[in-house]
């Protein structure tokens, strides 16, 4: 029954449009750093490495925010190396070409203040176990942990790990944790390769086990290192911060499910990472598990997130790399069919992997998201089980036409509960009153200024704003301007033409300004209105045995 109910809502989801977008998605990219990958290509080696390796970051943002993306996901911590001036680790050799060398600015501040700039929250992706292959160890030298504290390291398959197991390893990684939270204004702590390594049968850790596993079974004792891991970390940033978003990106398959395999390959068993438990208990706010998969290997464990997400966020990560030809050649559809598929099941968002392949449009991925699933902005849900009160709504709205044109709005600033900074949504339509539960209406999101200059070329005449925390809460709508009875109507809602009540009328005429000459066209119920060039027309009434009567307006 499950594979049927699976097979007929892709279908129906195929057969309606994908613009019908929500007001409420998280949109979210992973920026590697590792090598470069994502980002930096150039080398900060000099003013002119700054300028360039700052400016391909700006770039990158300016074309997420194109496509409304909402969260970025930067890797701050690598392989034992981290991207700020840190009191534990080192700089990252992919900033400067060479493991060590500060980079002559501080990556993470600059990062999270370009995210900020665009309204787009920043997370701070960290990786969490892992702590270098042999040649990073040797390049990281004095600074790598594996010289700092040998016994909290293991070796395994040409790698070195932290061992999870050893009641010192969550206090190294609460020390990372600790510095980011209080030394940067980050929206959310990202966790990476939080688990166990692949083939962890073999990790070499029975002397810890030995010592500290007091008789459990092996693998529920693994379990139950990782969420100690967690909980601790969840405790250290809430402490500090309570609205920093704690998540990680666990594999993508939970555990086998009743009637589909993972043929081995899944979070509880095979890495021992007990991610669902991590939601129930509430020390994570979002998932983002690795879903890298496709057909019966995506739609049924997408859908059992979703069922054990306990009131948080499941936003599936999708695998796009893999519609390269040099990886596994998908079709695009595969993606959309996903994307689809999540949206309808109600999980949180999507989030992408890697943020290159995105922007350099494989398959056309990133014009599907900019021109098909993302064509509005869309708001990052409020985290209501940290706090649920929204600030006060704005006050002393003023609409002033500037000499230029343009238009200047300015409201009262409004107040938080817990007096932290606020942001402003401003919404806009050319039908009063503004309908703020519409995406397609959202036309500044997280504006941190309490007054915007909206240019003379914008088309919409009604305006709102709502303030909201730093927990999402959004405050109610107040009205920047008003409807009045000396307006003019404005009569067309997208391509219908909403005609007021009219008595003895013989036609109606719609009438546009080319140059000096007025042209006019008759009106027929079964002409729509798409077949109108965009501009702005004037209509008229004929009424029998008076003059014409303008009764409205249609801006296209």
């Amino acid at each position: 029954m499950r594979t049927f109910f699976v097979i007929l809502t892709i279908f129906l989801l195929c057969i309606f449009s994908s613009k019908a977008q929500p007001k409420y998605e998280i949109r979210a990219t992973w920026i590697t750093t590792l090598g470069g990958m994502d980002w930096p290509r150039n080398k900060a080696t000099n003013a002119e490495g700054i300028r360039r390796q700052q400016q391909e970051f700006c770039n990158i943002l300016d074309q997420l925010k194109k496509a409304h993306f909402n969260t970025v996901m930067l890797q701050t911590r690598l392989r034992g190396d981290l991207i700020y001036p840190s009191d534990i680790e080192t700089f990252p050799e992919s900033l400067t070409g060479r493991t060590g060398r500060n980079p002559g600015y501080d990556p993470l501040a600059f990062a999270i203040e370009e995210c900020h700039k665009r309204g787009m929250e920043l997370h701070a992706w960290v990786v969490t176990i892992p702590a270098g292959n042999n040649r990073q160890i040797k390049l990281l030298g004095k600074n790598s942990i594996v010289r700092k504290n040998r016994k909290i390291c293991k070796q395994h398959e040409g790698a070195w790990y932290l061992d999870p197991g050893h009641p010192e390893t969550p206090d190294y990684l609460a020390s990372i944790v600790r510095e980011i939270v209080t030394r940067y204004d980050v929206d959310g702590v990202h966790f990476d390769y939080i688990r166990y390594p692949e083939n962890a049968r073999r990790f070499p850790d029975a002397d810890t086990y030995r010592k500290y596993g007091k008789g459990k079974d092996l693998k529920q004792w693994r379990r139950e290192n990782i969420t100690s891991i967690v909980r601790r970390l969840h405790t250290e940033i809430k402490q500090l911060k309570p609205w920093v978003k704690v998540s990680s990106s666990p594999v993508g398959k939970y555990r086998d499910t009743n009637r589909y395999s993972s043929y081995g390959w899944n979070a509880y068993e095979t890495v021992h990472q007990d991610a669902q438990s991590w939601l129930k208990e509430g020390i994570h706010d979002a998932l983002f598990p690795m879903m890298y998969f496709k057909d019966n290997h995506f739609y049924p464990f997408a859908l059992d997130w979703k069922e054990n997400d306990h009131g948080r966020w499941v936003v599936p990560g999708l695998g796009i790399y893999f519609l390269s030809p040099r990886e596994r050649n998908w079709p695009l559809d595969e993606v959309s069919r996903q994307l689809f598929f999540t949206r309808q099941q109600g999980l949180a968002g999507h989030a992408f992997f890697r943020n290159r392949f995105l922007l350099d449009n494989t398959k056309g991925i990133f014009d599907e998201l900019k021109n098909e699933f993302y064509t509005a902005p869309a708001l990052i849900p409020p985290m209501i089980w940290q706090d649920s009160i929204a600030p006060s709504t704005p006050t002393n709205p003023l609409c002033e036409l500037q000499n230029d044109g343009t238009l200047k709005l300015s409201w009262s600033t409004s107040k938080d509960n817990q007096e932290l900074p606020i942001v402003y949504h401003l919404y806009a339509s050319n039908i009063y009153p503004v309908d703020t539960n519409k995406a397609k209406h959202l036309l500044h999101p997280y504006l941190k200024e309490n007054q915007i200059i909206i240019p003379k070329e914008q088309n919409q005449l009604y305006f709102a704003i709502t303030a909201a925390d730093r927990y999402g809460n959004e405050s109610a709508a107040m009205e920047i301007n008003h409807t009045s009875p000396t307006d003019i109507p404005l009569l067309n809602q997208g391509n219908t033409l909403l005609l007021p009540k009219l008595e003895d009328v013989q036609e109606i005429l719609i009438c546009n300004s080319i140059g000096e000459t007025m042209v006019c066209m008759k009106y027929h119920p079964e002409i729509s209105l798409e077949l109108l060039p965009k501009g702005f027309y004037m209509v008229y009434a004929l009424k029998k045995g008076e003059s014409q009567i303008l009764i409205g307006t249609i801006l296209k």
